[in-house]
């Protein structure tokens, strides 16, 4: 009996086991998953949540739910992986070995990684939506707010969907003018990048709608520490930009273990192949999702084209068969950009987001680049997709390889 073990039940590893579960008999193979939450969270919904378009009750159902029959669904925390060993101790004890390892613990938000910034005034006046919780504080706290200097804030990048930050900065500029408060509230959009975006074509048509809704952009901003008597975010350079309120993105990090078990990366995620996911250090050992270094988006998105071609790859790879399927680092994301109006853009390792339609070609219908109230109900009705039909591992008539039809290349934008 061969033994397949998937560390984490977050997007990637439930898509994992629910799409190779069919694919490997059980006659021959016993498949594993562990995972230390009971509780699955349906991460993009902690963006909403502030603004009043979900309740937290929405964005939670059991891990179980979605661990197919066949699989076994350990409960624990990871302590340590072994890869001269195959083995993985939990943090009770309980050893558990494998033939073949996919790491797919993702990546979580580490305050205390910043001077000041998990301090006395976290979840008070300093504020994150990445997590349940909170994005339940931020909610309590927008409720009452008064106004004042909102910062808006990444630390350093990567982060998990790179675009939430100024979907969060576009969508309260659209909640203060709907609470009549917008004249007192002063925005600020802060990041290391050299503009709004990673991408240079989004970075251009991003800022100009900061420009358009007076957001101020403060670039090129790397972070030293937060000042909590002068309530402001230092940079390395000595810049200071004071608020009343603090939303940030603390660094984001892959889990201890990797590097515990020196796996990882000077922030935890796995060297693997961009294109196959195999590590490049040992030869059973996949990591994906947020969880590996590979040049994408943290996103959900990133995880499904991803786990599309991943079941086939690992099947032919432990047949000794070469990996044909090749991961072009496809990625879409839906940007709400308030006032019931979202945009989407489509790009992947090569292709930066064009303009054109999505996902077919010429009929769409949803713009890229583009502000459009379809491209904001796309976004809504992703929930549903997500429970229903991605994490299962159910077919959604999507390519996984970026595809060039319906866009217009950018020499004829």
């Amino acid at each position: 009996m061969r033994r397949l073990l998937v560390l984490g039940a977050g997007t990637a590893g439930t898509m994992a086991v629910n799409k190779l579960r069919p694919r490997l008999p059980e006659s021959e193979w016993d498949i594993t998953i562990v995972e230390q939450s009971d509780t699955h969270y349906y991460q993009p919904g902690y963006l909403l949540m502030p603004f009043g378009t979900y309740q937290p009750k929405q964005l939670v159902k059991p891990t179980a739910r979605f661990i197919p029959k066949g699989v076994n669904l350990v409960k624990g925390e990871i302590d340590v992986v072994k890869p001269d060993e195959n083995t993985v101790t939990l943090a009770d004890g309980t050893r558990l070995e494998y033939d073949y390892l996919v790491i797919a613990t993702g990546t979580t938000p580490r305050p205390d990684q910043t001077p000041g910034m998990a301090e006395e005034e976290w979840h008070r006046s300093v504020h994150e939506f990445y997590t349940y919780e909170g994005s339940k504080a931020l909610t309590e706290k927008l409720k009452t707010w008064p106004g004042g200097r909102l910062v808006v804030h990444i630390t350093e990048m990567p982060v998990k969907c790179p675009v939430a930050p100024l979907e969060f900065t576009f969508l309260a500029d659209s909640f203060f003018k709907k609470k009549g408060i917008r004249d007192k509230v002063e925005i600020t959009y802060v990041t290391p990048l050299p503009g709004a975006f990673t991408k240079p074509v989004s970075a251009k048509a991003l800022g100009g709608m900061l420009d358009a809704r007076s957001i101020t952009l403060e670039p090129d901003f790397m972070i030293e520490s937060v000042d909590n008597e002068k309530k402001a975010i230092v940079s390395y350079d000595e810049r200071e930009i004071p608020f009343d309120l603090l939303v940030t993105i603390p660094l984001n990090m892959g889990a201890d273990y990797v590097a515990k078990s020196g796996l990882g990366d000077e922030l935890n995620f796995v060297p693997v192949n961009k294109e196959t996911f195999l590590s490049k250090a040992h030869d059973n050992i996949f990591a994906v999702g947020d969880a590996s270094d590979i040049p994408a988006s943290k996103a959900g998105s990133v995880a499904h084209f991803a786990m599309d071609l991943f079941p086939d790859n690992f099947v032919r790879y432990v047949e000794g068969k070469e990996m044909t399927e090749k991961f072009d680092g496809h990625a879409n994301c839906f940007i709400e950009s308030g006032g019931g109006k979202g945009m989407l853009i489509d790009f992947n390792y090569e292709t930066e987001p064009l303009t054109g339609k999505f996902p077919f070609a010429v009929v769409g219908p949803m713009p890229l680049l583009k502000e459009s109230r379809l491209n904001h109900l796309g976004k809504l009705a992703f929930r549903w997709i997500y429970w229903n039909i991605l994490l299962r591992g159910r077919y959604l008539p999507i390519p996984s390889h970026m595809s060039m039809k319906g866009k217009v290349p950018a020499k004829d934008a």
